[in-house]
């Protein structure tokens, strides 16, 4: 930088080009932001990567919910309408029908059983749950009593204490 006195009362600044390129900086991440990157990607590949893939155990248990309740609806249906309520356990989805007729011993003569919803009654699953079932198939007679006996129905990938069961006596789903 130079100064012209030229002039005694002005005073000019001359700037060299070194004067007005910014001070040079190192381009790079600190140590610290190195540590705090590789943080943030241990918690994102330890919490949320597996949710992406649907598989967080919760399908299972949400399942077994699912169908309890349904079965427990299928029975109030049963005595509210006081029609026989036939349940396919067989297969996922597990289907709902009612039959059209007072006192008949089957739902062959019938149609599905609407659900909450408004569309008809079914349970079902994403990912890999698989059902298991004594009886294949359940019936509530129109007192709501399932018609053969108790039942026992399990869901894969949950202890046996989760099981649900039908009552022999009361038809009463836990």
């Amino acid at each position: 930088m130079r100064l012209n006195q030229n002039e005694p009362g002005l005073i000019v600044r001359v700037f060299s080009v070194a004067d007005c390129q910014p001070p040079s900086r190192q381009r790079g991440f600190t140590l610290v932001e190195l540590i705090v990157l590789m943080i943030v990607i241990g918690i994102l590949s330890a919490f949320v990567l597996p949710r992406w893939n649907g598989e967080t155990g919760f399908e299972s248990r949400g399942f077994r919910d699912e169908l309890a309740s349904a079965l427990r609806y299928a029975q109030k249906s049963a005595i509210a309408a006081r029609r026989t309520v036939c349940v396919d356990l067989s297969g996922i989805p597990v289907t709902f029908r009612i039959s059209s007729a007072q006192g008949a011993a089957s739902c062959a003569v019938g149609g599905a059983l609407d659900g909450p919803n408004g569309g008809a009654l079914q349970v079902a699953v994403k990912g890999n749950v698989s059902l298991t079932s004594a009886p294949l198939s359940l019936v509530f007679d129109s007192a709501g009593r399932p018609v053969g006996g108790a039942a026992a129905i399990t869901v894969s990938d949950l202890p046996a204490t989760l099981a649900i069961s039908v009552e022999a006596e009361t038809g009463y789903v836990h």
